[in-house]
């Protein structure tokens, strides 16, 4: 007896299919920058049918997602429940020369600072508090970061860009486009914001600085949320509304907050937190049964997987990720 699925994610995609049982190989630390292959046992779907950007046979097709979501059904779930890893992970994605740092267990350097991830919620959901464009905070409504049902603020590695409500996205980039007289803005492709600028991003516009719940903060830089297009350089941060009518009250945090940190979500302690570091070196994990700890360097993705051809680096690290899934 065939047992079928149907997944729908949160960008209107889909597959459809059947559910497999197999083995999945993946690499255990045995030592400093050395592994030994490992195995365990794992229930997945076998795509039959894709549409969106996962059925195109474009820039955006996928071989597969790799799910690392909370639900008892992700790999990660699966896998910690038979004893075989420790329910945590950690990625750091290179925004510089592509790539990163991918592990699964306790990573004990870099030291990370956590937020609490709010419960009852099936995403990474975490409690953002203020936003910071400069030396100023924007003065924002007290509930708009509220966390409940389509809205709140969620950290998801599968999203490329980052998406606000539209009361935090209108006063972040009005004080963002500010800083340099006579900018000449335009629309690119209907939905980006662009201008033309010859200085140094990094002079010339502010950091924008998010802070979360137990004084965690996240700095995002003008080389994190600009990217050059064509002629141009396009402001990162999109409109949550834009995108989804019922998505329009929700923060979505994606890679271009998420590179050159690494990032560790604790779903034993139901923590996230990150930390800024160089993608291109080691982290430390803490092998469980052993308790020695050793080195898990950086891999690069020689192919498709990829860059947008101006030179921003757009990662999916070893597989694409999806780490919220919206049924």
């Amino acid at each position: 007896m065939s047992c079928p699925y149907l997944q729908i994610y949160g960008d209107g995609s889909s597959t459809a299919g059947y559910f497999v049982k197999d083995v999945v190989f993946y690499d255990r630390v045995s030592g400093d920058l050395q592994t030994t292959s490992a195995n365990g046992s794992v229930i997945f779907g076998c795509g039959a049918t894709q549409s969106g950007d996962l059925g195109s046979s474009g820039e955006g097709a996928l071989d597969g997602i790799l799910g690392f979501g909370k639900s008892n059904s992700s790999i990660i779930s699966q896998l910690a429940s038979s004893g075989k890893v420790k329910k945590m992970f950690a990625h750091c994605l290179d925004g510089k020369n592509g790539g990163g740092i991918f592990a699964i267990g306790r990573v004990v350097q870099p030291k990370v600072n956590t937020t609490p991830l709010v419960p009852n919620q099936p995403h990474y959901n975490v409690n953002m508090k203020a936003v910071q464009v400069g030396h100023t905070f924007l003065n924002l409504p007290t509930d708009v970061f509220e966390a409940g049902d389509s809205k709140g603020t969620i950290i998801d590695s599968g999203t490329t860009l980052a998406y606000l409500p539209d009361v935090v996205y209108e006063p972040l980039v009005s004080k963002i486009i500010s800083q340099q007289k006579d900018l000449n803005v335009q629309t690119v492709h209907g939905e980006y914001t662009c201008f033309q600028y010859s200085g140094s991003v990094d002079d010339g516009f502010p950091p924008v600085t998010l802070y979360f719940e137990n004084s965690l903060s996240l700095k995002v830089y003008p080389h994190d949320y600009l990217f050059p297009y064509e002629a141009f350089w396009c402001i990162g941060w999109q409109n949550s509304g834009m995108q989804s009518s019922d998505r329009k009250n929700l923060t979505l945090l994606g890679d271009l907050v998420l590179s050159n940190k690494l990032v560790l979500y604790d779903l034993e302690n139901q923590t996230i937190g990150w930390t800024e570091y160089n993608c291109s070196s080691s982290i430390k994990v803490q092998d469980e049964q052993s308790g020695t700890v050793h080195l898990v360097g950086s891999h690069y993705i020689s192919s498709s997987a990829c860059h947008l051809n101006t030179g921003w680096a757009i990662i999916f690290l070893l597989l694409t990720m999806l780490l919220h899934s919206l049924v």
